[in-house]
Formats: C-alpha cells, sequence, structure tokens
C-alpha cells in the first residue's frame, strides 16, 4: 500500500487531503512519525522521525493520532481481496504481503494481468492506491513493489533480472540498511555491479553472515516460498542510526517507535507473548540483550513498551554511544486469539 496510515487518513478526512500530513507524533514537539503522506515526504518527512524534527522540515505539517482499527479492518478487506486470485498469501505487515499466483484461481494466466485487477479492486472498493512488483522470486518482487511508487506496477521478467539487479544503486537493495550501505560505499560498491565483483568468501570476511545474502541477491537468487502459514517464534523491529546516540530521551523515543512497528507486525498475525526482548548494539559494536517474561499474554503498545522501558532503565548505559535498538517478543499463545479472548477468565 501507498503511505498506508497516511492514506487512509486523507481518504475520510477532506481537510487533511492535498496536504503534508503525519500519522503519529504531535505538534507539540512529543511521539515520533509513523507514516507520512508523499505530500509531507516532499519536505523530507519520513517514518521513525521526531515530531519535533518534522516540524523543523515542514513548519506547515498536519498532525493525526493512528486509528489502528480502522487500518485493520483495511488491510482485512486487501486481503479478501487478495484471496479472490490465490491461497498463497504470506502478510509481512497490515499493508503489505507476498502472493504466489503460479496457480491463479480465475486461471487468468498472467501475473501482470492480476497485479492489475488487485490494484484496481483496492481503487475502486476502498478509494486506495497500490504499488504491485512482479517478478520471478520474493526478493526481486519486493525491490519492484518499491520501484515506482504511488500507485506503480513493475514487472522485472526473467532476462531483465541480471542487468536490473546491476545498475540497481545500493541504497535500494531490500535488506541493505543504511549503516552497511555507507559501509559499502566506502569501499566502492555504489551500485549492483560493484557488489557483484566480490566473492562470496570476500563479502562474509566483510558482512559477516549477512555476506552470503549479499552475493546471491545480486544474482537475483532467491529460493524462498511464499509460506501463507509460516509459524513465527518471535515477532521484533529493529534500527541502526545514522549516528551514534547518547541522549537517553531521544533513545526513548526511537524504543517507542520501535514498539509501535512491533504492536502493528503482531497485531497483523494475531499473535500474544509473554517474553520481551531488548536488544542494544553500543558504538563499539559490543551488543547486550536483556529480556523479560510475563506471567500473561500481551499484545498491545502499552503492555509492550511498558516492560521494555523497564528493561531500559535498568541498563548502566553511563553514557555509552548506541548504534542499534532492537524490541521483540516471543513465547506465543499459539491458538486462535478469538479461543483466547473467550477464555480470558480461565487463562489470566
Amino acid at each position: 500500500m501507498d503511505a498506508f496510515y497516511a492514506s487512509v487518513e486523507q481518504r475520510d478526512f477532506p481537510e487533511f487531503r492535498g496536504h503534508p500530513l503525519a500519522v503519529g507524533g504531535s505538534p507539540d514537539g512529543r511521539g515520533v512519525v509513523a507514516t507520512a503522506s508523499y505530500e509531507a515526504r516532499k519536505f523530507g518527512v519520513r517514518s521513525a522521525m521526531s515530531s519535533r524534527q518534522a516540524m523543523q522540515l515542514c513548519p506547515h505539517l498536519l498532525f493525526t493520532p493512528p486509528r489502528f482499527d480502522v487500518y485493520k479492518g483495511v488491510s482485512s478487506h486487501i486481503r479478501t481481496i487478495f484471496k479472490r486470485y490465490t491461497d498463497m498469501i504470506e502478510p509481512l505487515s497490515l499493508d503489505e504481503a507476498y502472493l504466489d499466483v503460479t496457480e491463479d484461481k480465475l486461471k487468468i494466466g498472467s501475473a501482470i494481468e492480476i497485479a492489475k485487477q488487485i490494484k484496481d479492486a483496492i481503487r475502486n472498493e476502498l478509494n486506495l492506491t497500490a504499488s504491485a512488483g512482479v517478478s520471478t522470486n520474493k526478493f526481486i518482487a519486493k525491490i519492484a513493489s518499491d520501484y515506482n511508487k504511488p500507485d506503480g506496477l513493475t514487472f522485472i521478467g526473467p532476462s531483465k533480472i541480471i542487468p536490473f539487479m546491476e545498475a540497481l544503486p545500493i541504497d535500494k537493495f531490500f535488506g541493505v540498511g543504511k549503516v552497511t550501505a555507507q559501509k559499502m560505499k566506502g569501499k566502492g560498491i555504489h551500485y549492483g555491479k560493484d557488489l557483484k565483483k566480490y566473492s562470496q568468501e570476500e563479502l562474509i570476511r566483510q558482512f559477516g553472515k549477512s555476506g552470503k545474502f549479499y552475493f546471491h541477491i545480486v544474482r537475483g537468487q532467491d529460493n524462498r516460498p511464499v509460506q501463507p502459514n509460516r509459524i513465527s517464534k518471535s515477532i521484533g523491529a529493529e534500527d541502526t542510526f545514522e549516528t551514534d546516540i547518547s541522549d537517553v530521551m531521544v533513545l526513548k523515543t526511537e524504543l517507542q517507535n520501535l514498539v509501535l512497528k512491533v504492536e502493528r507486525r503482531i497485531d497483523s498475525k494475531a499473535k500474544m507473548g509473554r517474553t520481551v526482548t531488548l536488544k542494544v548494539k553500543f558504538s563499539d559494536f559490543t551488543q547486550i540483550t536483556r529480556s523479560y517474561t510475563s506471567i500473561y499474554y500481551i499484545n498491545s503498545y502499552a503492555d509492550i513498551y511498558a516492560q521494555v522501558e523497564k528493561l531500559f532503565d535498568n541498563l548502566l548505559l553511563d553514557e555509552k554511544k548506541v548504534r542499534l535498538l532492537g524490541v521483540t517478543l516471543s513465547n506465543f499463545y499459539e491458538e486462535d486469539v478469538k479461543k483466547l479472548e473467550s477464555n480470558q477468565l480461565s487463562l489470566f
């Protein structure tokens, strides 16, 4: 989906249409932006940015609180559209999914035509736009879906994969973060063709286990199947910062944003868990994790953040500079959430 939360708000509230809009955060400078409209993105406003910084970039920015129940309802409708064409659906979040249309229900026989029809159905039934990527595997399709936003449809066929990947800027590689991209550029790796010059062994030496991943993706190789019933052992989010951070309040703001992402992801998968884990990597690349396991199952922002904040406050940072923060929820209750909710008295 294109700027999903912001697009839903602009659809439902005419006063937001055509104006720079941030979902999440507030005009008093507190909190962080969850999603920015395309009008706001032109000013450099992006998700995970503090409200204060967003207003500095765009003084006339509008703010609205998120309505997750509404977004979940829209996401459910989108899923019903997908199911008209295939049952092989692997959700990544409320607004993104992989579809395997090798055997499509309607016998259309063209992945491109199926993508067009899905985009049209989303527009006609929900008055929203989506971007689609069509290719032979998940990795290339993911890159293609981001290539021509908003309202895009990009097809990368087998004969086009290698030249496409060779010409792709390293910043655009799905799975290559900002810090890694800068490290690559420092070694003269600016495009896929530069990355392709390195052997798998060299990439592993330079980038650890991820080197094997980089070796294969630059060649367009990804054999992962679409997994409609994938069992997740943990769901989390992490962020590597452009510059190391020692300010506790800034770090807590980053934690709030990470917990927001985790809540969205567990909500889309109908999960509840008991173990919250905080991951911290420092500027010297040392890393620690701290976990807390509750007797209760939790899945809300408030409950997850309460535990994460306790774990964070118990750390002895001593003004250490932090390079990365991560939050995960695990130890899931694997039965249907509706069954769990109907038996809350016996469980809790």
